[in-house]
């Protein structure tokens, strides 16, 4: 039961950092609520997160699987960076593909 960061390409390795922890920073603001049985479980049990470096068009396929906020980014003039996908206990197959960043 992951946590997905899909952060777009383009993005050099010192702004997906940073955007990664705005992501996280993010999730009680804008994500889901704590008493959310899913993310109760992901919090407690699991805590685990993938980072994934995509390409634009895998970036707006993933819009495609619900369950996501975006990230933007200041410093790309509000564009938007990055998908935060809830914990789910199975992921599309999509996923599976795509490029981890490291």
């Amino acid at each position: 039961m992951a946590k997905v960061f899909s952060v777009f390409e383009v993005v050099d390795i010192g702004h997906a950092v940073n955007t990664a922890f705005h992501a996280g920073a993010m999730i009680d603001d804008r994500g889901w609520s704590r008493e959310d049985p899913v993310m109760k479980e992901w919090r407690e049990n699991s805590f685990r997160k993938v980072s994934c470096k995509v390409k634009e068009k895998e970036f707006e396929k993933a819009k495609e699987y619900g369950d996501y906020f975006v990230v933007t980014e200041m410093m790309f003039d509000d564009a938007e960076v990055a998908l935060v996908f809830k914990p789910r206990e199975e992921w599309p197959r999509f996923f599976s593909f795509l490029k981890l960043y490291k």
